[in-house]
């Protein structure tokens, strides 16, 4: 996130696009609905779902799944053809708005409409408000991302924001909510195929240098690695042979899951190190058993980049282990001198190795976190980005044209399928399914349809249907739901026994190679009772 989640309650204005806020992330959830209900702040939510946060907005439109570049583009249509932007950021602090102004020209309401399905008035009143508004926030979730043009649509979103002025300001900003609890650390600390910690590219030599140093090794590799979902298909395809995966169960998670079964079985040698005996553990070579939050020290760099301290509090079970005390046995076992005491050790040298979290220690952290960057001992933390200057100097525009999903409905698969969390079930179900109250609030799969599709497709509440798409067919209670809207179905993807990655579609987005998980076209069959 750009702003802090405090920062929430001062917005004017908040803007929430993909994200099912209450059920996936429900304690930020109460600040926006805070906001609202004793700040009067004003509320646009732009989901094709009829999702709870919805009951709270004054704004709820109602987009064509895979259609975000669209909407987007028709605001800023709106907010340039009624000369509401912020030209003096714009002037000052931004380049390439001649070729933003170009981009949306087409993006006209009625355009909007006929693509989208949003009322082009809807467009017009919704661009007003947010652009009128001194303070406006936009957040976003998977709903924006999982899709194989998710990095337009992140990348549309900010032109909105630099268009009107609202980054670098108290409730501005534009902000992802990170659907798990570390998830910022990991990305943080080079969870990813391109970086070293901090965001340092491995491609860079004096990156690779540093390293090397601090590790005390030589011949560190400078060259990107594959994503995850670029490492099933080589593995199909045999040139990927062994597979090392840490607290990630794929045969569940995974796009395809007929695919990735069968590539699954191509791998020479599997290793899962995980907290319980997960799908994928379950045929893995070697289970490395490891703790889980609550039984280690450490700490969590969340959704808004603070970095806290977790503590442990209770022992863990049998001869489990640490994450790191796993990943340095291993280490040393090939060689590599990996040797440290506990955790506070190994947060030393991320401080000393990455220029963001420089100034941050155990010590400043025992009571409050620190958002990073952080760059000295006496810095303060950055709670807003982007306050005086971007990162590069002055914000890019980008000019971004509307490319359709992937795969669309035909007369063989008419639906579009997405997918998604529900409120007491995580991801796929490692530590939720195995809680018993849980499980009676959701105990099954289902598939969440409109009154007008049940009825054209034969089914009723309750019943059971198939749902097929070109990659597969799982079997799912049936909910007639208002919720939902025609022409679109939703299926939540923590059930393995009806795991909904086997329906969609393996379609990746070229830059940040996520998969398109919110959009595929399915048929819905009833089953004779």
């Amino acid at each position: 996130m750009t702003n802090t989640i405090a920062d929430i309650e001062k917005s004017d204005v908040i803007l929430i696009a993909g994200s099912n806020t209450t059920e996936n992330h429900p304690v930020l959830s109460t600040f926006i609905k805070r906001a609202v209900k004793q700040k009067g702040t004003q509320l646009i939510v732009i989901d094709p779902r009829q999702i709870k946060i919805s009951q709270f907005a004054d704004y709820w439109l109602r987009p064509q799944p895979g259609t975000d570049v669209v909407w987007i583009n028709g605001l800023m249509n709106v907010i340039l053809s009624e000369g509401l932007q912020n030209q003096a950021f714009i002037d000052e602090r931004c380049e390439e708005f001649e070729l933003l102004v170009k981009a949306v020209k087409p993006f006209t309401p009625k355009y909007v409409e006929k693509i989208t399905g949003i009322p082009a008035k809807s467009i017009i009143d919704t661009a007003r408000l947010y652009a009128k508004a001194d303070k406006a926030s936009i957040m976003y979730c998977m709903g924006i991302t999982q899709h194989s043009h998710g990095t337009d649509n992140v990348k549309s979103l900010a032109n909105l924001a630099m268009l009107c002025g609202n980054l670098g300001i108290e409730g501005g900003g534009v902000n992802p909510l990170r659907g798990q609890n570390n998830v910022q650390g990991a990305c943080d600390m080079g969870g990813l195929p391109n970086v070293f910690t901090g965001y340092q590219n491995v491609t860079v030599e004096a990156n690779v240098k540093k390293m090397e140093a601090a590790w005390n090794i030589k011949g560190l590799s400078n060259k990107i690695g594959l994503t995850a979902t670029e490492m099933i298909p080589k593995a199909n395809i045999g040139e990927l042979k062994c597979l090392y995966i840490v607290g990630e169960n794929p045969l569940v998670s995974d796009p395809d899951l007929n695919h990735a079964e069968k590539s699954f079985k191509n791998l020479e040698f599997l290793v899962v190190q995980d907290i319980f005996l997960t799908e994928t553990a379950q045929i893995a070579d070697v289970v490395l058993p490891s703790l889980c939050f609550a039984e280690k020290d450490g700490t969590f760099s969340n959704t808004e980049r603070k970095v806290q301290r977790i503590r442990k509090a209770v022992d863990g079970p049998g001869i489990a282990k640490t994450d790191w005390e796993i990943t340095c046995g291993i280490g040393q076992a090939m060689g590599v001198e990996m040797k440290y005491q506990n955790s506070q050790e190994i947060f030393q040298e991320i401080a000393e190795v990455t220029p963001s979290y420089a100034g941050i220690s155990y010590e400043r952290i025992e009571d409050e976190g620190l958002h990073w960057p952080c760059p000295s001992n006496d810095h303060l933390g950055t709670p807003i980005l982007h306050v005086n200057r971007f990162s590069r100097g002055k914000g890019l525009f980008h000019a971004i044209e509307y490319i359709p999903s992937a795969e669309i409905p035909d007369e063989t698969y008419p639906l579009i399928l997405t997918t998604g969390r529900v409120l007491y079930h995580y991801h796929t179900g490692t530590m939720t399914r195995k809680t018993d109250g849980l499980n009676e609030q959701s105990p099954e799969s289902f598939v969440e349809i409109s009154k007008e599709d049940a009825s054209k497709f034969n089914v009723t509440n309750q019943s059971m249907a198939e749902i097929v798409s070109r990659r597969g067919k799982i079997k799912v209670r049936v909910k007639v739901s208002q919720s939902a809207t025609s022409g679109t179905v939703f299926i939540p993807f923590h059930f393995a026994e009806a795991a909904a990655n086997r329906l969609t579609n393996t379609a990746l987005d070229p830059v940040a190679k996520i998969p398109e998980l919110k959009v595929c076209a399915v048929l819905v069959r009833p089953i004779a009772s």
